[in-house]
């Protein structure tokens, strides 16, 4: 690779859970020869997607060419965070050859592109295309795609429905400024749910896109890099549900980091975890847990009422603490609550 050769760059998006960090650690394993760099962002200060995936480190993406951006938003921190970390991956002795952005749950997509177009990056970097991640499961059940007949079955309960919610126009900004779509976890949502997720996609994007369904983020990485899309240079095709305002607000959703004491039952902490979805409207929950006489750390990772947990590694010389990032709409997040229905602790 020539230095008059721009660097490739994919922007990997998608809702809250949607597979993401499954996906990038699958391109990880298999890079196709190619030497990548991935960098990460997380809403909240605690990082935990990053750490997941420097555990995939290896000679075609060391440890090194895997950062991570916790300070907010990537496309609310262009200046101050972002720009920087793509720079300092451009200034390593060994260029990669393809970077892979993983975007916060949270995040639209457009305004990151829009930060392509600036002088310090244009000439040295392109967006090699956008791909969006869709659990076809919530997809199909109405959850982030507008339904207007649900709207109006329901307006006579909650008025406040009959307009779009944060979440469903954070889901149509990230459909709308995609390249590839991937239905994730078809397995769960089958046939039917699939097909009903595809209609739901395709009548939220604003141009025909392909949608591809992947399992356990299992696709040929052919599929989606070397796309050669150029996608900073087409941004009137992706619009946006913020197109012309100055900038977007992240206070519809809040963050609030829970430290637990070391637990014994991992099936009773992922019940409790459960509850806060249809107690609490809790929207994601993921953190890593000690269990009282494990060696290793088990990892939590929750979207709604659904829940996994696994061992993932030894502690080693991580401190041996119990953490999780819980994920919530605003008006939701009372950490007291929370941590009381964690702990089975009254507030």
């Amino acid at each position: 690779m020539t230095d008059l050769t721009k660097t490739p760059v994919t922007v990997i998006t998608g809702f809250l859970g949607s597979g993401k960090t499954t996906l990038i650690r699958h391109l990880l394993r298999n890079p196709g020869g190619l030497r990548l760099a991935v960098i990460v962002n997380e809403f909240g200060t605690m990082g935990v997607d990053g750490d997941i995936l420097r555990g995939c480190a290896d000679e075609a993406c060391p440890a090194e060419n895997i950062l991570e951006l916790s300070n907010g938003c990537i496309c609310c921190t262009v200046a101050d965070d972002f720009i920087p970390t793509l720079e300092s991956l451009m200034a390593l002795p060994r260029r990669p050859d393809h970077i892979l952005i993983e975007t916060s749950g949270l995040a639209l997509p457009k305004p990151l592109l829009k930060a392509f177009d600036w002088p310090a990056i244009r000439l040295r970097i392109t967006v090699d295309g956008v791909i969006a991640l869709a659990d076809a499961e919530a997809v199909a059940a109405g959850r982030f795609a507008p339904d207007v007949a649900a709207v109006d079955a329901q307006r006579a309960a909650d008025e406040g429905l009959d307009h779009e919610t944060p979440l469903s126009e954070v889901f149509g900004d990230q459909i709308a400024c995609a390249d590839v779509v991937l239905l994730t976890k078809a397995d769960l949502a089958g046939d039917a749910g699939v097909a009903a997720a595809r209609d739901a996609i395709a009548a939220e994007a604003p141009r025909p896109l392909p949608i591809l369904t992947v399992t356990e983020g299992v696709v040929d990485p052919r599929l989606i890099l070397g796309l050669g899309r150029a996608a900073e240079d087409d941004l009137d095709a992706r619009p946006s549900h913020h197109d012309g305002a100055d900038d977007h607000e992240h206070e519809d959703f809040d963050t609030v980091v829970i430290d637990l004491p070391e637990i014994t039952d991992p099936a009773d902490l992922a019940a409790r975890i459960g509850r806060l979805a249809t107690e609490q409207r809790i929207l994601r929950v993921k953190g890593h847990v000690a269990v009282a006489g494990k060696p290793m750390r088990l990892l939590v990772q929750a979207v709604g009422a659904r829940v996994r947990h696994q061992y993932d590694r030894p502690w080693g010389t991580t401190p041996r603490a119990s953490r999780l990032v819980v994920i919530a709409e605003h008006d939701h997040v009372d950490a007291e609550a929370i941590r009381a229905v964690l702990t089975g602790v009254p507030a």
